[in-house]
């Protein structure tokens, strides 16, 4: 966890351009969730100032992933997980759940994936925080669900205050919590891959052509995302 780590007016002017854009996804889907009752996965979009450079190359984070993976690294997911009043618990659950080997599922690999995540609004016990059990990434599955059942294991919230950034490998298994509160919680993330994984788990938006040309060559070999035309 990075406390404070992105700058506040940066996060305030990503919220008032995409709050409108989030309203209307909602309105438009709201009885049709895709992560569970009330509770929703939406691309983000990449023109500014919903999309700044800052959430994707920012040094101390890349120093942290790049250290975990390698200096190769490339971000391929950029999107925002929405629960709504009347969410519930979800079930405990690892990201991307297909394994690598599927002949050999339980085998202790080194990271591939990391997810980095913010809010853009404070995340509290109201609101629906992410629990996660800690270190079950190391885990077979059904050995940490039994512990997190037996509580053998301690589950944490994680609250967020804006420009809180928290780094999660996505197969420490974790849940949603109800969001009691009547505002949506949105809880946006990049995910950074080693370059030789890719997987097409979720819906991504193209990045536009003049936000692309602004990037410098280092840079764009940090994004795989299509461009648009």
């Amino acid at each position: 966890m990075l406390r404070a780590h992105l700058p506040k007016p940066l996060l305030d002017a990503d919220r008032d351009a995409f709050w409108p854009k989030l309203l209307n996804y909602l309105e438009v889907h709201h009885e049709n969730s895709n992560r569970g009752p009330c509770r929703h996965f939406l691309p983000m979009p990449f023109e500014p100032p919903c999309y700044a450079p800052e959430f994707f190359f920012d040094a101390g984070v890349l120093s942290i992933v790049r250290g975990v993976m390698d200096d190769r690294v490339v971000a391929d997911q950029w999107g925002c997980d929405v629960p709504l009043k009347g969410s519930g618990y979800q079930q405990f659950h690892a990201d991307y759940q297909r394994p690598l080997f599927t002949e050999a599922p339980d085998l202790p690999l080194p990271a591939y994936m990391l997810n980095v995540s913010f809010s853009l609004a404070p995340i509290t016990g109201a609101n629906g925080p992410m629990e996660i059990a800690a270190g079950t990434h190391r885990m077979p599955r059904n050995e940490a669900l039994r512990r997190i059942e037996s509580a053998e294991i301690e589950v944490r919230a994680i609250p967020l205050e804006i420009g809180d950034v928290l780094i999660r490998h996505p197969w420490a298994l974790h849940r949603g919590t109800p969001n009691g509160t009547e505002a949506p919680r949105p809880l946006v993330s990049v995910r950074y891959v080693r370059r030789w994984y890719a997987d097409s788990s979720r819906e991504v938006n193209s990045i536009p052509p003049a936000v692309w040309r602004s990037l410098n060559t280092d840079l764009q070999s940090v994004m795989r995302f299509p461009v648009g035309e």
